[in-house]
C-alpha cells in the first residue's frame, strides 16, 4: 500500500464518523474524502500531477487537512509554508521547485469545482514531502521524504504499529490539532488520529483579552490528546497551579522539540497523571525515540526514550547517528549539505551528543551551536553575522540559555565600534527581518571587550556565566 492509501482507506471505513471538527464545522470521513478528491481533480485539470511541486500556504483548518492530503493523493511534492518565516525566507521557499501555491482563496475556488473521489497516483520513489527547517541558518533547508519512506513511517504505517504506538493512537480519539501543518511532526501525530478512527479537533484561537489557549482548551473541546513543545508544557503546568481546569479527558500529551529536564518531567507526571509522553527526532529523520508513561512510572525521567522499532542508533565519538526507513533522502537542491548529513551507507548525522544505556537514549549535548527556541533550532552563527554587519557594531557573539518560557532563549553580547552607541531596537529588527522572530535576541548586552578562552577564541562559557550570574 502506497502512502496515502492507508489514510483514505481509514476515512472510507467510517464514512459517517466526524474526522475533523473546527468550531461548528464538523466534517465526516466521507465529506473529507470528497474534499480531497475535488481539490485533487481541480489541480489535475490544471496540469498538476505526480512530481509537481505544490506549496500549501494555509492556516490550520479543515481545508488545510484536505489540501495536504489532496497533494499527496496526486503524487505531488508537497511543500509546507511555515507562517513564522521572514519575507526573504518565504520568498526563498516559494521560489524553489514550486509549480502551484494553495492559498485559502485558491482552495475555496477548487472546492467549487466538480466533485470527485480521490484516486491515488503517488509513485513510491517520487518525493512526497519537503519539510523545511526553521530557517535559522538564514535559508531554510528542505528535507525530502519519498512516498516509499512515508509508507514506512512509524506513524503513517498503521499495519506495523508497535504496541506502544497502538496504545498512543487509542488515546487520540479527540486529537487537539493546532500550530501549523507545515510541521512534519504535526502531520505525523495527526496520522495517529485519522488512522485510528479519531477526530481531529481544531481550536478557535482566543481573541485579544480572552486569555491563553491552554489549559482551558482541553475542557472546552473535550480533547484527549495533543503534541506540544516544552515551553507550551511549562505554560500549561504553571496555569494548572493557579486555575481550576478539568483535565479529566486528557489521555496523552506528547512533549517534543527539546529535552524535558528530569525534575520538570516528574512535575508534569505529578500534575497531569500517567498521560505524559516524550519524543526525540529531527526534521531530517522524523521521530526517533519515545518515552512512555510506563517508562516515567519506572523512574526513567532524564532519557528521551527508547528508539522506535525501525530506528537504528549508533554512537560515534559521542555523536548520535541514526538510520530509519523513513528519514529524508536529502535536502532539496542542496547536494553539498546532503553529503554532510547523510553517509554513503545511509546513516544520518544528528549533530547531537548522547549515549545509550539499558536501551534508553540520553542526550548529553550538541555538536553544533544551536539554540532550541519554542522547539525549533536557532543557530548562533547567522545571528552573529547579522549583528556584526550593523554599522555601530564591532563584534557580536550569541549564546543560548534555558528559559521556562521558550525552552531556550537567544542572548547576544555586542562590542560597539569606538564612539558609537547601540540601537537595541534596530539590532533586533535587523535579525527579525533576515531570520524571523525565533532568532531575535531576548537580551543584548554591551561589552567593552569579549572574554577570551585559552584557545584564543571568544569564551562563550564565560558569556553564559554572565547571564546566569
Amino acid at each position: 500500500m502506497v502512502f496515502p492509501d492507508s489514510v483514505l482507506h481509514a476515512l472510507a471505513t467510517q464514512p459517517e464518523h466526524v474526522a475533523v471538527e473546527h468550531g461548528d464545522h464538523a466534517v465526516t470521513g466521507a465529506e473529507l474524502l470528497r474534499m480531497i478528491g475535488t481539490i485533487a481533480h481541480g489541480l489535475r485539470s490544471n496540469g498538476v500531477g505526480p512530481g509537481s511541486g505544490v506549496a500549501v500556504d494555509l492556516e490550520v483548518g479543515v481545508e488545510a487537512v484536505a489540501a495536504y492530503l489532496a497533494g499527496y493523493t496526486l503524487g505531488c511534492r508537497v511543500i509546507g509554508v511555515h507562517p513564522g518565516y521572514s519575507a526573504p525566507q518565504r520568498q526563498y521557499v516559494l521560489s524553489r521547485g514550486v509549480d502551484t501555491v494553495l492559498t485559502g482563496d485558491r482552495v475555496a475556488e477548487l472546492l467549487r469545482g466538480a466533485a470527485a473521489d480521490p484516486v491515488v497516483r503517488a509513485r513510491p520513489d517520487d518525493v512526497a514531502r519537503v519539510a523545511y527547517t526553521s530557517g535559522s541558518t538564514g535559508r531554510p533547508k528542505g528535507c525530502m521524504q519519498t512516498y516509499k519512506a512515508l509508507s514506512a513511517h512509524w506513524s503513517w504505517d498503521a499495519e506495523n504499529w508497535c504496541p506502544d504506538t497502538v496504545e498512543l493512537a487509542q488515546r487520540t480519539s479527540r486529537y487537539l490539532l493546532f500550530g501549523t501543518l507545515s510541521s512534519a511532526v504535526v502531520q505525523d501525530y495527526l496520522a495517529l488520529c485519522l488512522l485510528s478512527g479519531g477526530t481531529a479537533v481544531i481550536p478557535r484561537l482566543p481573541a485579544p483579552g480572552e486569555g491563553p489557549l491552554f489549559p482551558g482548551v482541553f475542557e472546552r473541546l473535550r480533547a484527549t490528546a495533543t503534541i506540544m513543545n516544552v515551553p507550551r508544557l511549562y505554560q500549561t503546568l504553571d496555569a494548572l497551579r493557579t486555575t481550576d481546569s478539568d483535565m479529566s479527558t486528557v489521555a496523552a500529551i506528547m512533549v517534543a522539540g527539546s529535552p524535558l529536564p528530569a525534575h520538570r518531567m516528574a512535575e508534569a507526571a505529578d500534575l497531569l497523571g500517567p498521560v505524559v509522553y516524550s519524543s526525540y527526532g529531527l526534521t531530517e529523520t522524523g521521530g526517533l525515540t519515545a518515552l512512555t508513561p510506563t517508562d516515567i512510572a519506572k523512574g526513567v525521567l532524564a532519557s528521551v526514550g527508547r528508539p522506535l522499532p525501525s530506528v537504528e542508533v549508533d554512537i560515534r565519538d559521542g555523536e548520535i547517528f541514526v538510520r530509519t526507513p523513513y528519514q529524508m533522502c536529502g535536502y532539496f537542491d542542496d547536494p553539498e549539505q546532503t553529503a554532510e548529513t547523510l553517509t554513503a551507507d545511509g546513516w544520518a548525522r544528528t549533530r547531537d551528543l548522547g549515549r545509550l544505556e539499558d536501551g534508553y537514549l540520553y542526550l548529553t549535548g550538541r555538536a553544533r551551536e544551536v539554540i532550541i527556541v519554542d522547539a525549533l533550532p536557532v543557530y548562533a552563527g547567522p545571528i552573529e553575522r547579522i549583528l556584526a554587519a550593523q554599522e555601530d557594531v564591532d563584534q557580536a557573539y550569541v549564546v543560548g540559555a534555558p528559559s521556562d518560557r521558550r525552552g531556550e532563549a537567544v542572548h547576544a553580547f555586542v562590542v560597539p565600534r569606538p564612539g558609537r552607541s547601540l540601537d537595541h531596537v534596530g539590532l533586533r529588527e535587523a535579525v527579525r527581518a533576515e531570520l524571523g522572530e525565533l532568532s531575535v535576541p531576548e537580551t543584548i548586552t554591551r561589552l567593552s571587550e569579549v572574554p577570551v578562552a585559552v584557545s584564543g577564541k571568544p569564551d562563550k562559557a564565560a558569556l553564559l556565566g554572565l547571564i546566569r550570574g
